[in-house]
């Protein structure tokens, strides 16, 4: 008997080693978001953890193993994420209740004056019939949210709406008491984060830098802080910073609520596990709008099925939900926009009318404009010898890469840096480690003459690429060249304004060029909001500064702008759809800027087009009477989806429910009723090609109306065709449809350097213009 117990002891200690052996073997984890068929759940489990689990459990994995379940996912989406091995996630493909398994990604941020810039005014317009948006409750996705700023008071403000079901989640030095009737509720969500081990630094838990952030909805980074502030923060008298851009901050709807979401986290990011569950429980929470600035940082967009802020977003949407996002900041070439679904409103990014003024004077007497939002000593007309590393022709020098200096170089010298590679304002901090007394920060080609203001911690100005043609010229024509350095303070009033800025993200849709994206631009270039007291206004360790405000620019400044419009829209009409809120601000978005002339390219100085502003630069107290709105369904979606050639069970995976799609004639992509229009023709076929288009429109305005059409078309080879012309709308007729025929000869076409061609549809009572662009071009066929 204790020779039979012995061996079987044995055995099982053989087995078990054997079992840990092939486990080691296996043993490297990554975070996979599993998509489920949530009907095919049987009975027997009591819950869907249950069931998830029994499918990590299946291969004879130890029961620890269900612990790697990181996110239970059930309103926008039914699945789970979870860190499995390769083996597990291979047995799962295979799972017939698996509809989709996609690795867990990490995502980027895209990163006073301008709710004025919009045409907001007090007392009359979009604030006051909306109440400056009091009620509507805007979640926003970002690092978090420093609570106390004066811009999150809830002085004056009503009891917070009875249909918030949110929370205010603890951690780290923050409480329920951080929350109140302004700042509704907040959470945190760093599961997938953690799961990731992708941190970098001292004190790493997981993927989270423990000596720099905080476990909880505080914010440690100041992305998320400024853009809940810029959507909806209080107004704030005497707000500056460091003095630039004085004067009274607020954000777009100033009495909505905020919830804050923390899915981004300092030095490791956002991961898609992480935001997908912060989506399920804004929804569940009740927030009547999202802003979310954050993406790709490759200007490469995945396939909806595959992109977990498409399929959030859907889910939000699909519960009556805004959703704002940003267009990335890999401008200004071709075909860089993100957040392209067609159910999510695409934001790129404008200039203001005022500007940071930071003048160079050169040793030769030229002076060169460039922009600065320096704020120490200054330079005080000294000259003082300037140098240029990159003449060297080591490109890591030319760019002050980190320890690429030869202090007997620079030391007591202004240095001249080439933009890219390194964060701006991290570059002046190389310069001032090997003595350098002053930067002047050169654009390359890329950037073109676009220009952000930087708090620099030393005397710093960026200058466009032409003046950084010029200072290396006058250096190597000089034997002693000198140079100082002049800032200006703040400046309003500029124009040409809105400039599309440079960085912005760019048309065409990358997935699907029949939707136009983006869909307009907003204020996104120095602008003025709230900021955390976790780190100085440049967010780098050294910067020791406290500011209650901070001036950022990027496309994810311009989003927040278009969440506070959806607000104050939401808030005037309660009964319109997420996508009547954006044709409200498509269709009725400015074409000029402020001068009066057509809105030109930060980057080229050349009239833009609408595949860098889409249908334009928001106009609110347009947007709030639009007169007639290009309205979506879910149904309308899902053809859509059908359209570009999903499968029902992909199609699934976005939108929860079984669908199913014509087995015979598809429904066109390009039907979709979006208050744009896209027309692809063949560049393979030669002659007359010819493409048909319909829309609805739903009158919003006077119900005793009639809108007559009006075509902008002007290239050669093009002509366009409306049926009908003239729309008449009753209180029996709130609908009306309309048919575009276009056509392309492909003999005489005349398209831009972008290849394409560009036009408009306007129809019009006489009080209101209801425009639509139309981009007509070439595709190569697969």
């Amino acid at each position: 008997m204790a020779f039979t117990l012995t061996r079987l002891l044995f055995l099982l200690l053989l087995s078990y080693c054997c079992f840990t052996s092939a486990v080691l073997a296996d043993s490297t984890l990554k975070t996979y978001i599993i998509r489920v068929d949530s009907e095919s759940k049987p009975s027997i489990f009591v819950s869907h953890r249950h069931w998830y689990s029994s499918f990590i459990l299946a291969d004879g994995a130890a029961p620890e193993s269900a612990s790697r379940i990181l996110h239970i996912y059930d309103t926008v989406f039914h699945g789970f994420s979870a860190s499995l091995s390769a083996s597990e996630i291979g047995s799962l493909r295979s799972n017939p209740s698996v509809l989709a398994v996609f690795e867990d990604r990490r995502r980027q941020l895209h990163t006073t004056r301008s709710p004025q810039f919009l045409g907001l005014r007090n007392q009359k317009g979009l604030w006051s019939d909306s109440d400056y948006g009091s009620d509507v409750i805007v979640g926003v996705l970002d690092t978090g949210i420093w609570p106390e700023r004066r811009s999150f008071s809830d002085l004056n403000l009503g009891p917070v709406p009875k249909r918030w079901k949110g929370v205010c989640e603890s951690g780290e030095k923050f409480g329920p008491l951080n929350c109140n009737r302004k700042l509704v509720g907040a959470r945190f969500f760093l599961k997938g984060n953690e799961a990731s081990g992708r941190g970098a630094g001292p004190g790493i838990g997981g993927g989270i830098n423990n000596t720099a952030e905080f476990r909880s909805p505080r914010d440690a980074d100041g992305h998320g802080t400024h853009t809940a502030s810029t959507a909806a923060g209080r107004h704030s008298f005497r707000a500056s910073m460091a003095g630039y851009a004085f004067g009274i901050a607020k954000g777009v709807a100033p009495k909505a609520r905020l919830a804050a979401y923390k899915v981004c986290w300092k030095d490791s990011g956002c991961f898609d596990s992480d935001i997908l569950a912060a989506f399920d429980a804004a929804v569940n929470d009740g927030v009547d709008v999202i802003s979310i600035s954050i993406g790709g940082g490759d200007g490469v967009s995945s396939p909806y099925y595959l992109d977990p802020i498409a399929i959030g977003s859907y889910g939000a949407v699909a519960h009556g939900i805004f959703v704002s996002s940003s267009a990335g900041n890999e401008g200004p070439n071709g075909m860089t926009v993100t957040n392209i679904a067609p159910w999510l409103t695409t934001v790129g990014a404008g200039t203001i009318d005022r500007n940071f003024p930071a003048e160079v004077i050169l040793g030769n007497g030229v002076k060169l404009s460039g922009v600065s939002l320096y704020s120490g000593p200054p330079l005080s007309r000294k000259m003082y010898p300037l140098v240029y590393p990159g003449k060297s022709g080591v490109l890591s020098a030319s760019l002050c890469m980190e320890d690429s200096l030869d202090s007997n170089l620079v030391k007591g010298k202004i240095v001249i840096c080439d933009r890219g590679s390194s964060a701006r304002v991290a570059k002046g901090l190389v310069v001032q480690k090997a003595g350098g007394v002053g930067m002047i920060l050169a654009n390359g080609l890329s950037n073109g003459e676009g220009l952000v203001g930087d708090a620099h911690m030393i005397p710093t100005a960026a200058i466009g690429a032409s003046e950084g043609d010029s200072v290396k010229a006058y250096i190597s024509s000089t034997t002693h060249p000198t140079a100082t350095i002049e800032f200006r303070g703040t400046l309003v009033g500029i124009k040409p304004a809105p400039v599309v800025a440079s960085f912005s993200g760019r048309g065409p849709n990358g997935l699907n060029p029949e939707i136009l994206k983006p869909d307009l631009i907003a204020p996104g270039v120095n602008i003025l909001a709230a900021w955390t007291d976790a780190v100085g206004p440049t967010g780098l360790e050294p910067d020791r500064r406290k500011t209650e405000f901070n001036i950022l620019s990027g496309t994810s400044m311009a989003c927040p702008h278009v969440s506070g419009a959806a607000a104050l829209l939401k808030s005037a009409h309660p009964d319109w759809s997420p996508a009547a809120i954006r044709s409200a601000m498509m269709t009725t978005a400015n074409l000029q800027d402020n001068s009066l002339q057509p809105m030109t390219d930060e980057s080229t100085g050349k009239p833009s087009t609408p595949y860098d502003f889409g249908a334009g630069h928001i106009n609110l107290n347009r947007a709030l009477d639009p007169g007639l709105v290009y309205d979506l369904s879910s149904d309308d979606y899902v053809n859509f989806l059908c359209g570009i050639g999903y499968s029902n069970k992909v199609i699934q995976v976005i939108t929860r429910f079984p669908v199913s799609c014509p087995g015979v004639r598809k429904p066109l992509p390009e039907n979709l009723n979006y208050p744009s229009i896209a027309a692809l023709f063949s560049s393979s076929k030669t002659g007359v090609q010819s493409k048909s288009f319909t829309r609805t429109v739903t009158n919003v305005g006077d119900p005793k109306s009639v809108y007559q059409v009006k075509v902008e078309l002007a290239p050669k080879g093009v002509s366009m065709t409306v049926n009908p012309t003239r729309l008449v709308f009753s209180e029996a007729v709130k609908k009306q449809s309309y048919t575009v025929i276009i056509k392309a000869s492909t003999n005489s076409l005349m398209l831009d350097d972008s290849g394409s061609a560009f036009g408009s549809i306007s129809w019009s009572d006489g009080k209101h213009v209801v425009r639509s662009p139309i981009v007509v071009t070439q595709v190569s066929p697969l």
